[in-house]
């Protein structure tokens, strides 16, 4: 049954941007989330194309030059933010496995639930 699990503020992730987050201090970001034009998109930082493999190459690196997509920096794959799904790479048709966000409107805290 998922958790639900607080991220940090909403303000935190400046749209155009991703951040990625270890909710179980695992070592190692397990999940990830992009703001794109006001909406905030959540997905496990797992590649669908290489048995879940982390998606970015160091810290917060999920998107390519001009934010336009979510990357696969270890090859290259390209995935809308938005939906999560491949339209460029070798995983094409595959998408990101989503991560369902809450915000509570009261104090601005993001959750996930995982």
């Amino acid at each position: 049954m998922p958790r639900r699990v607080l991220l940090g503020r909403r303000d935190e992730i400046a749209d155009g941007a991703a951040r990625g987050f270890d909710p179980d201090g695992a070592g190692r970001d397990s999940l990830f989330v992009v703001a794109k034009g006001g909406t905030l998109y959540g997905y496990r930082n797992a590649c669908p194309h290489m048995a879940g493999a982390p998606m970015a190459w160091r810290k917060h690196a999920y998107l390519n030059g001009d934010g336009s997509r979510i990357v696969c920096f270890a090859h290259g794959a390209q995935f809308r933010p938005e939906d999560g799904r491949c339209v460029l790479g070798p995983c094409l048709g595959q998408s990101l496995q989503p991560v369902a966000l809450e915000i509570d409107k009261m104090t601005g805290e993001l959750f996930a639930w995982i």
